[in-house]
This record gives structure tokens, C-alpha cells and sequence, in this order.
């Protein structure tokens, strides 16, 4: 476990589940929200948000945590030796996303990009959730599925799973 992507939907216990990744097997942890946004979520241009992803995917040893561009998504399945798929049922991802939102309010979100303050977009963050559920997901799930045979693909159906999995990361 060297080149580790982390993906799912929002509110699902990915960037908690990577920093226990990241100092289990030392990888350097990156978040893709944190260049795919500028400021108050202004997007990043293409050749900016490649440069950076691509930096990224010339170490030798990393743990990537997000979406991006589906080709992004794609160039990290090449890439990577395991795929880690946080894919709780979509009620979950919302009741988890809600109360991070809410949290948000009073502490802010230190591991969010940085100038994003979260809770202005939450409606657009569930309409996105919606739609990550809905129309990326089956994509996602052939997409990982043909990757299968190069790296190792650990699919987490619940929080159970996931507090099993970020307990003992093997």
C-alpha cells in the first residue's frame, strides 16, 4: 500500500479514515478539494489543478483523497496500487455531511481548501451528493472494477466497515 486513492461520496468518512491511513503506513496525504478550490470556491483552472495532481502522482509513495475531473479519477485508477471505495448507503453520506456542515458553523473545517468556508454551499453540496450517487457511481463502480487486476480494491459498504477498516489499515 504505497499509492493509495481514497474516493466516495461527500460526508462519508474519507478524510478522517486517510489521516489514520497516512500515519499507519506513512504516506504523504493529499486532499483533492484542496486544489481543485481557491477561495471562497473559486474552481482552479485545468492546467493548474493537472500540474498539481500530477506532481502528486510522480511520488513514489502517496494517498490521494477526492473526485477532480474524471479523468483525474481515472489517472489515479491507473496509478494506484490500492482503491479504497467509501461507499455507505446514500442516507449515511448525508446524515454525516449534515452534521459536519452544521459543525462547520461554530469550528469551521481546518482540513477543508483553504478561504471555503463550508456551510454557504451545503445546498449545492447535497444537490452534488445527489448526483455523485445517482449518475457517478455506476461509472465509478465499472471504472474501479476494470482496474481490479493492478491494484487491490477495498469496497467499505458501511460504517462498520469503514471503523474496521481505519482501525486495522492493512
Amino acid at each position: 500500500m504505497t499509492r493509495v486513492m481514497v474516493i466516495g461520496n461527500a460526508g462519508g468518512g474519507k478524510s478522517t479514515m486517510c489521516r489514520v491511513l497516512s500515519t499507519a503506513h506513512a504516506l504523504p496525504y493529499y486532499a483533492i478539494d484542496n486544489i481543485q478550490w481557491k477561495p471562497n470556491w473559486v474552481q482552479a483552472s485545468r492546467s493548474e489543478f493537472t500540474a498539481s495532481h500530477e506532481a502528486w502522482l510522480s511520488q513514489e509513495r502517496w494517498l490521494i483523497d477526492g473526485y477532480g475531473s474524471w479523468d483525474s479519477v481515472q489517472r489515479r485508477m491507473e496509478m494506484a496500487d490500492t482503491i479504497v471505495f467509501v461507499d455507505h448507503p446514500i442516507w449515511v453520506h448525508y446524515w454525516w455531511a449534515s452534521k459536519r456542515q452544521v459543525k462547520s458553523l461554530f469550528f469551521g473545517r481546518p482540513d477543508g481548501p483553504e478561504g471555503c468556508p463550508m456551510f454557504p454551499v451545503t445546498i449545492r453540496l447535497f444537490k452534488m451528493m445527489w448526483s455523485l450517487h445517482r449518475d457517478m457511481r455506476p461509472k465509478l463502480l465499472a471504472a474501479i472494477e476494470a482496474h481490479r487486476g493492478h491494484a487491490r480494491i477495498i469496497h467499505i459498504r458501511s460504517p462498520k466497515q469503514l471503523a474496521v477498516f481505519a482501525a486495522d489499515p492493512r
